[in-house]
């Protein structure tokens, strides 16, 4: 019981005092860096499946 209690009093004063929290511009700049990505990447799926889509359609038109 002793080694649980000493590991939560050690990983609350890690989390309390040793991990350097981002301020509140740079929580702000990072997500807005991330929902930049996500919507780049979002597009680029999009246009990979519309690309990907409309060649089998033409090639299955094709066959069948």
């Amino acid at each position: 019981m002793n080694k649980i209690t000493t590991y939560f009093r050690e990983s609350y004063k890690e989390l309390a005092e040793k991990v350097t929290w981002p301020t509140w511009p740079q929580l702000q700049q990072s997500t807005m860096i991330v929902l930049a990505a996500t919507i780049v990447i979002t597009f680029i799926v999009l246009a990979m499946d519309t690309v990907i889509g409309n060649g089998l359609k033409f090639i299955y038109k094709q066959i069948f």
